[in-house]
């Protein structure tokens, strides 16, 4: 494996699985959340940056993760809400990973991992910066149906520790809308949910996994129980899903209805093991907190 395609390929495991490979924000105004606000020109840069080929430059790689045998090919149109988040981490590794539109009173509000946006440090304990953040609603083999939109913020609660923690990976990105259109009105929204519940759930997962089978292009599920297992440090929803990299912050939905698409987030897709492979044997996602649901309540304010 040549230097390109080793990093392209690290870069590709690492966003949908908890590894530091994103970004790092300037503090808050408030105590309870990290914020980075994006320049204009910054967004302008964002959207150039994502050419249509740009997005699918993962396509036919072969060093990418074997393809899923539990996840699949989603069938039919993408769930409302549901798309691709594209980013670079500098020095200009290009990476993805899944989000989904939840109701807001901006109607501008994506959910997704917090691991997405906040990625730690390098090697050296340097800050990781993260670039050209757009997101992709209805992402579909090259296809935007409904636009491409630049981030203009993104938060994570200031509980959330960083990628190599399993506890509150979440994080809200608020998008500019496009052509005068928020994303919530062309794209739907998926319902959001803090209560509590049973320890087992009936789940239905989405992601973008960069595998050999996806590449990133398509929208891939897995239907399965997901169970509640709690330390003395994090509560976890887990499954044995194989969705590869790539599919990090997808939502996890109890109550699907595969006619109308739409269900009740009630955790995303935060961290997996992998084997040497990389080939993915199971998936986590952190249990709501109350922290998370306050940063979720002010997501419209960004």
């Amino acid at each position: 494996m040549d230097l390109k395609h080793a990093v392209r390929r690290i870069a590709a495991l690492s966003a949908a699985f908890g590894a530091a490979t994103v970004a790092v924000a300037a503090p808050a105004t408030a105590d309870d959340q990290v914020v980075t606000v994006v320049s204009e020109a910054d967004r302008a840069a964002a959207l150039a940056h994502w050419t249509p080929e740009r997005m699918r430059q993962w396509v036919g790689d072969e060093d990418l993760p074997p393809a899923e045998k539990i996840g699949r090919a989603w069938e039919g149109p993408v769930p409302p809400g549901v798309g691709r988040l594209f980013f670079t981490a500098e020095p200009g590794v290009d990476g993805s990973c899944t989000a989904t539109v939840v109701p807001s009173v901006s109607k501008d509000v994506a959910f997704t991992a917090g691991h997405c946006v906040n990625g730690g440090l390098d090697r050296f304990d340097r800050p990781i910066k993260i670039v050209n953040v757009v997101f992709v609603p209805g992402y579909d083999r090259g296809a935007a149906p409904h636009g491409v939109f630049p981030a203009r913020s993104f938060a994570w609660s200031s509980t959330y520790a960083g990628p190599m923690s399993g506890s509150d990976d979440d994080a809200v990105i608020a998008l500019d809308p496009v052509g005068g259109r928020h994303v919530a009105d062309v794209a739907g929204t998926q319902d959001i949910s803090f209560e509590e519940l049973p320890s087992t759930v009936d789940t239905t997962m989405f992601g973008y996994p960069v595998s050999r089978a996806a590449g990133g292009e398509a929208l891939f599920s897995c239907v399965r129980p997901a169970t509640r297992e709690a330390n003395s440090v994090t509560t976890t929803w887990n499954t044995d899903c194989d969705l590869a990299g790539g599919s990090s912050g997808g939502p996890w939905l109890r109550n699907f209805d595969p006619a109308s698409g739409k269900g009740t987030i009630f955790s995303v897709t935060s961290r997996g093991t992998m084997t040497e492979d990389g080939v993915t044997t199971d998936l986590s996602g952190a249990a709501f907190t109350e922290p998370v649901r306050k940063l979720y309540e002010r997501a419209g304010e960004l």
